[in-house]
C-alpha cells in the first residue's frame, strides 16, 4: 500500500493491518486518528514515538498475537505470514537448534510468565539463541523495556513493509 492510499483508507481497512504489525488497538488507533502523514518517515516516527509509551498492559496484549520463537501461528492471516517470513531460519533442519530453542522457551516462559519475543528478521537461530539465553538473565523490569523494545522494533518494520 502506499503511503497516500494509507492516508486515504477506511479506518477499518488499516485495523486489521496495523493489528498484525503489533496487536496493540491504542497504538494503531492513535495512527489511524494521526493521518495524514506527510512521508514515510513521519509516519514511522510517529509510530516508533507513540510505541515507546508502552506498558506492560499493550505487551501482554499483543505477545497473545506472537508464536513462541521457533514456532509457527497456526492461523493464515498477516501477521502469521509475517512471522513465517521473519523466521526462515527455523524451517530447516537443524533439530539441536530447535531443541534448545524449546528449552529456552521454557526456561524463559517459568521465569518471566510469558513468551520470549525477538526481533528474528535478519538474525541467525544461533544469533537468537544466545540472545535468549543472555535475557535469561535479565531482571522482571528488565525484560519488560526489553520485550517492549523488541515488540516495537518488529511493529516498525512490519509497518515500513506494509506501507511503501
Amino acid at each position: 500500500m502506499t503511503l497516500d492510499e494509507f492516508n486515504d483508507a477506511d479506518a477499518a481497512l488499516l485495523k486489521p493491518m496495523l493489528l498484525a504489525c503489533a496487536a496493540v488497538r491504542s497504538w494503531g488507533d492513535a495512527i489511524i486518528a494521526a493521518r495524514p502523514f506527510r512521508g514515510l518517515d513521519e509516519l514511522l516516527a510517529f509510530a516508533d514515538e507513540t510505541a515507546r509509551r508502552w506498558g506492560a498492559e499493550q505487551v501482554d496484549e499483543a505477545l497473545m498475537q506472537h508464536p513462541r520463537i521457533g514456532e509457527s501461528r497456526e492461523h493464515n492471516d498477516a501477521a502469521a505470514e509475517y512471522s513465517r517470513r521473519e523466521q526462515p531460519v527455523f524451517t530447516d533442519g537443524d533439530e539441536q537448534l530447535k531443541r534448545a530453542l524449546r528449552e529456552g522457551n521454557r526456561f524463559y516462559e517459568a521465569k518471566f510468565g510469558r513468551i520470549f519475543l525477538i526481533r528474528a528478521a535478519g538474525r541467525s537461530g544461533e544469533e537468537i539463541l544466545a540472545c535468549l539465553r543472555q535475557r535469561l538473565h535479565n531482571s522482571v523490569e528488565q525484560e519488560q523495556r526489553e520485550t517492549a523494545n523488541q515488540l516495537r522494533e518488529i511493529a516498525l518494520l512490519r509497518l515500513r513493509q506494509g506501507v511503501l
